[in-house]
């Protein structure tokens, strides 16, 4: 088995590139999708984030507003650390115990760890390969703008709220360059799963 961590930018395509891996046969583990699941309600993160940020941040059936909380944090770097700082360690676990389980069901995987905050959070210190989605920020403005129909000061705003994507690029072993065609990318994607698929043998 051999574990890759993938993140990217804001409109980078690293949803694109992770769907990419999946189609070739890599497993892939959504950081997003772990890190909905350990916020559901009378969760222990879901007690401390409800402690920290009040009941008025619930939907009427008790689940937290995700889109609320994600306003109040977005424009609040301490409360977002402060969410940071109880969720991640859930993430971190949950992601653990799922690497575990697919070492013991299929020891010659393709793993795809796909994290937005994989630097961030830490979470790429010690895996073997650290795969950065790349565009360069005037692009990522360009295609935010189109896809969500933002203004480019709400565009560059959140774009800006993240580590920048040249920063990020410091830290990768593979650089998957998602400036051209879909095709390209695809090639490129291809490329890299067959490259971790000869190491995981």
């Amino acid at each position: 088995m051999i574990v890759a961590g993938l993140t990217g930018g804001i409109a980078t395509g690293k949803s694109t590139v992770s769907a990419i891996f999946e189609s070739a046969g890599a497993i892939i583990i959504d950081a997003d999708h772990i890190a909905r699941e350990v916020v559901k309600k009378d969760t222990p993160a879901w007690y401390k984030i409800v402690e920290h940020f009040g009941r008025d941040i619930l939907l009427p059936g008790g689940e937290i507003n995700r889109p609320l909380l994600g306003d109040i944090v977005f424009n609040n770097p301490m409360k977002k650390d402060i969410l940071n700082d109880i969720v991640h360690p859930f993430v971190k676990a949950q992601t653990h115990k799922r690497l575990k389980q697919i070492e013991r069901a299929t020891p010659g995987a393709v793993v795809i760890l796909d994290v937005p905050l994989l630097i961030e959070a830490g979470m790429h210190k010690g895996l073997p390969e650290v795969i950065v989605v790349y565009a360069p920020e005037h692009i990522q403005l360009q295609r935010l703008r189109q896809r969500d129909n933002l203004s480019e000061i709400d565009a560059l705003a959140r774009i800006r709220s993240q580590m920048p994507i040249e920063d990020k690029k410091k830290w990768a072993s593979i650089i998957i360059d998602n400036t051209g065609t879909k095709d390209k990318t695809r090639g490129a994607t291809l490329s890299v799963y067959q490259y971790l698929k000869s190491k995981a043998q």
